[in-house]
């Protein structure tokens, strides 16, 4: 084990000090606990064993399940990260036990207290969250269990997470009534911690970038680093109907260059291991981002792991789009390759918009659209891409400062856009 691979362990042993810690806060505020822990927290309210012990008992039950979901040849591909489960339950539970002693101070009465103990909570695990994405060294039990079903039935990981966190809360509310006669446990700050843990790992996320050259090879920064061949590259970012499309095939022919925007369907299909169908449909359309949020907000796996199909694809898109800017010079459309490509030497960024009257004319006779669901549909694609750019880039879709052209399709031709277009691409490829 080289230093840097024993460096991300040790920020994965601080994360999960930092987990337990976060839940040792939340749980003493008394307003509930977190979903992934409430019913080890419950089985410790009326058994004599703790709720570290219960949570090393039940990671552990977890990894003997998984052995009746895996499919063949998994856990050979995987023994590793599977057997890892075993000494991470344990440290666990026992931070969990260390983090409830260490507060023992902690007792709020009032209400408005317990309601600070627990955002205070909320933070440091989402704190803690972050980081163990960060350090991507290993998997808790839960989070590999989830991984196990996602892979053994076909299913998106994000609702499958949802569902198991849904189905911890209905054990621990049964068990809660049967053995207390009352609900116990799980309370309104459960609800909370479920809602507010997963924005604000979304948000402190980008802070720990300052730990990428510690747990990196140097050899792999200056591979990343290295001097990138200087192609000068058209982003199209685009309302819909704005003909943003057609705009990228007019430059193609004018400058000689390749356009990509349904290539990625296939392209993403084949790296993905994505149906072709699903991206066909799903593509660049995605939840709410408080919903992918809360999907998402006890996941502990970086993207590429977490085995959601938007981020799956997502991460494929993007690899795909680095690839071809270092290729060739090139015309992509939308997939959100400005941001993409914030830290590429020559892009010209343009964004395409146009009045609501002229989308429309465009839908109705370019794309087919009935006419009657002309307005329904552009707003409901242009939702969905202000949710997909939003959500994975923390940007402001359309925002005018982020793209070097703002061009108004609706008052002037594409013809003269991409007159346009042309005059900056070509200073662009002289300087």
């Amino acid at each position: 084990m080289d230093k840097y691979t024993a460096r991300r362990y040790l920020l994965f042993v601080v994360s999960l000090f930092i987990n337990a810690f976060g839940i040792a806060f939340i749980t003493k505020a008394l307003l509930g606990t977190s979903p992934i822990t409430s019913v080890t927290y419950v089985l410790s309210m009326f058994t004599p064993c703790s709720m570290g012990v219960w949570t090393i008992i039940l990671n552990i039950l977890f990894v003997v399940l998984e052995l009746f979901f895996m499919k063949p040849g998994y856990l050979r591909s995987d023994l590793r990260m599977y057997l890892l489960q075993i000494p991470i339950s344990c440290c666990f539970g026992l931070f969990i036990d260390f983090s409830m002693y260490l507060l023992f101070w902690l007792n709020p009465s009032a209400y408005l207290s317990k309601i600070v103990v627990l955002l205070f909570g909320c933070v440091i695990l989402a704190l803690g969250i972050a980081l163990e994405v960060k350090a991507n060294a290993a998997m808790m039990a839960g989070e590999y269990f989830v991984n196990v079903i996602t892979r053994r039935f076909q299913k998106e990981f994000g609702y499958v997470k949802l569902g198991f966190d849904i189905t911890l809360l209905v054990i621990a509310c049964t068990l809660s009534l049967v053995f207390m006669s009352g609900i116990y446990g799980v309370r309104e700050g459960t609800v909370a911690a479920a809602l507010l843990v997963g924005p604000i790992v979304h948000f402190v996320s980008p802070y720990y970038r300052f730990l990428d050259k510690w747990i990196t090879a140097p050899g792999q920064l200056e591979k990343a680093a290295a001097a990138k061949p200087e192609h000068v590259v058209i982003t199209i970012a685009r309302e819909y109907g704005s003909g943003g499309h057609l705009l990228g095939e007019m430059l193609s022919k004018q400058l000689g260059i390749r356009l990509y925007d349904k290539e990625f369907i296939e392209m993403a299909a084949q790296r993905s291991g994505i149906d072709r169908d699903y991206i066909l449909k799903n593509e660049q359309s995605i939840p709410s981002f408080w919903l992918k949020c809360i999907l998402s907000q006890s996941s502990e796996q970086p993207l590429e792991s977490s085995l959601s199909f938007d981020d799956v694809l997502f991460v494929s898109e993007s690899k795909i789009i680095q690839e071809l800017a270092e290729k060739e010079s090139c015309i992509i459309i939308g997939r959100c390759a400005d941001f993409v490509l914030k830290d590429y030497p020559k892009v010209l960024k343009v964004f395409c918009y146009a009045d609501m009257e002229t989308a429309m004319e465009r839908c109705v006779n370019q794309y087919g659209v009935p006419r009657d669901d002309a307005q329904a549909e552009i707003r409901r694609v242009n939702r969905n891409r202000v949710r997909h750019y939003e959500y994975y880039t923390g940007s402001k879709w359309g925002a005018p400062h982020r793209y070097h052209l703002m061009l108004n399709t609706g008052n002037i031709t594409l013809e003269l856009a991409s007159q346009l277009v042309e005059i900056v691409y070509r200073k662009m490829q002289k300087n």
